[in-house]
């Protein structure tokens, strides 16, 4: 690190974030009244810093959890609805039928389908009320509805039942999302209570769930930090993360706005020594809206990202209790050398990255922004092992996510210092570079892979070599530009357009299914969505192979195209 890196780094405090995260451990933010509080507390000190804060006002749509329950045979069995879920104060009564399924064992599992595509149920699912393994999460809640089922039971991998969403619509919803808003009764319940129910649907009996719901528009405080840059203002890299939680949520995410609120604080202090813009906000709707905060800025201002926002950077769950890794660390290819140099200055640790979820707050996958981030530290496995814990998705795997029990305990001091230390690191470098730090080698060596598997799955049945031959060829003048880069031969401005240009490009492509400026579901997409479907050609043996083949010729056109626009950015900067 630089001296100015070192004088910047040793500002960082835990005096104003620590005292955040022991005053949001005293109340919970889950109601926009309570958010909004927690919003006007984040205001309050970063203005007392002298900090100049604009506060947007938005109306989100948003579902708020009340109190559920399973009754059957006189017997009460407590239960969390999802948010997003049907009302059912007044009961629904249905046979149970339990459906067997995997519990996720990895983040990569938790938001997924939860059935082979294979499998046929709909005749035992259809009509009644289905019993299974896992959180309630969109994917479970999606697929047994589109099955027929009328009511839904997550079953929980512990003793505790975690909150959670289970709408596949990417915040407020539009005309076009609405036929997805679902429409079934859905609670979790934990693991003991999951096994008796399981009993009971074997044995053919019948069950009534409870559910109270509050639905509706709310308006809902955001505020927005844009610390201006002195050589290119107008760029900016965007800092975000969630203030609502469940319940008092200190892992996730009281630990997380506090570090936002001391980057906030040491970046405006000195922002005399910024190059480039940052700007920094903090979610509401996240938890109840499906990222109905993040998603509303990103259409308010798509076109002002479009043009202007480098890079996004998501900060949540930091600092947490026995989080000293950097493991399943999101973060798009290109920024995988950036973020491991600034991890190792700061942590002195390796990174372990991996491709980011449809999950946090990556509103911005279709405007097509370069990111990194989402949950930071976390615990190695070898300790999730020794306290027999599961996989979940926050609190530095701690398992007190999105339950009663994340609480202050769950926050550590230590760790924070360090996690705030990184991400003020990270903002500023990537402020600062004379050149963006983003190398989309990277990105074409993992196209490379991504086609090759799914060519390997297709075998003969389809050719993939035009995807090839056109990232081969993007490579090859990636190649030729970064030596320009490096040689003085194009100039910074040319090379920084490129790097973002390429984003809006790249990113999009690798994923998204939806057009630009529209939001996909909240389901995985996987690599390369377009050709996807080459890996599933044994699923649609028979009857559906030539609609699959179908489908993918028209993806793999929509993929060349882009990847030869790419090609064609990079060689008009290229010099002669």
């Amino acid at each position: 690190m630089n001296e100015i890196e070192n004088a910047l780094l040793s500002e960082v405090s835990l005096d104003e974030p620590w005292g955040l995260v022991e005053s949001f451990s005293t109340f919970k933010r889950e109601h926009p009244t309570d958010v909004n509080r927690g919003m006007d507390e984040v205001v309050s000190r970063l203005e007392r810093h002298g900090v100049e804060v604009k506060v947007h006002e938005p109306d989100l749509f948003l579902s708020l959890p009340g109190v559920a329950r399973v009754e059957v045979d006189g017997q009460t069995f407590r239960a969390k609805p999802p948010a997003f879920s049907i009302d059912a104060r007044e009961g629904l009564e249905g046979e149970l039928v339990y459906i067997g399924a995997n519990q996720a064992d990895d983040i990569d599992t938790i938001f997924d389908k939860k059935l082979d595509p294979t499998r046929d149920v709909r005749s035992l699912i259809s009509g009644k009320i289905v019993i299974s393994e896992g959180f309630a999460s969109p994917g479970m809640i999606a697929q047994f509805e589109e099955l027929g089922a009328i009511g839904v039971i997550g079953i929980n991998p512990g003793v505790d039942i975690h909150w959670g969403i289970c709408t596949t619509i990417w915040g407020v919803p539009d005309l076009d999302d609405l036929p997805r808003k679902p429409n079934v009764v859905s609670v979790a319940v934990n693991n003991p209570d999951g096994l008796a129910l399981i009993e009971i649907a074997k044995a053919g009996g019948r069950i009534k769930l409870f559910v109270e719901m509050e639905e509706g528009w709310f308006s809902s405080k955001l505020p927005e930090v844009f610390i201006r840059g002195n050589k290119e203002p107008e760029k900016y890299v965007l800092l975000h993360g969630h203030l609502d939680s469940w319940d008092v949520g200190v892992g996730d995410n009281a630990t997380g706005d506090a570090t936002m609120l001391e980057v906030a604080r040491v970046l405006w202090k000195n922002r005399d020594k910024l190059d480039r813009s940052v700007r920094i906000a903090w979610w509401p709707g996240h938890s109840t809206g499906r990222y109905a905060g993040s998603t509303w800025f990103a259409d308010e201002f798509a076109i002002d990202l479009e043009e202007n926002c480098v890079a996004q950077v998501n900060c949540d769950s930091p600092g947490c209790r026995w989080a000293t890794e950097f493991l399943n660390l999101s973060r798009m290819s290109e920024t995988d050398a950036f973020i491991a140099k600034a991890i190792e200055d700061v942590a002195g640790k390796p990174t372990f990255g991996e491709r980011p979820h449809r999950a946090g707050d990556y509103s911005f996958n279709n405007i097509g922004i370069s990111s990194y981030f989402m949950l930071s530290s976390t615990m190695t496995v070898a300790m999730r092992e020794e306290k027999g814990y599961y996989a979940v998705g926050g609190c530095g795997g701690n398992i007190a996510w999105h339950t009663e029990n994340d609480t202050l305990e769950i926050a550590d001091k230590d760790i924070l210092l360090r996690d705030i230390k990184l991400y003020l690191l990270s903002v500023f470098r990537n402020a600062n570079a004379e050149i963006l730090p983003f190398d989309w080698r990277e990105t074409t060596r993992e196209f490379l892979d991504t086609i090759g598997s799914y060519q390997e799955k297709a075998g003969t049945r389809f050719d993939l070599g035009p995807s090839k031959g056109a990232v081969e060829a993007l490579q090859a003048a990636l190649e030729t530009f970064y030596a320009g880069i490096d040689s003085g031969g194009i100039a910074p401005g040319v090379a920084n357009q490129v790097i973002q240009d390429l984003a809006r490009i790249l990113v999009p492509i690798n994923f998204t299914r939806e057009a630009r400026f529209r939001h996909d579901p909240a389901l995985t997409v996987p690599p390369l969505p377009t050709i996807s479907v080459a890996a599933e050609l044994d699923d649609h043996a028979g009857g559906n192979e030539g609609f699959a083949l179908t489908q993918l010729t028209r993806g793999q056109n929509r993929l060349v195209s882009a990847i030869n626009q790419a090609r064609r950015q990079v060689e008009q900067a290229n010099p002669a």
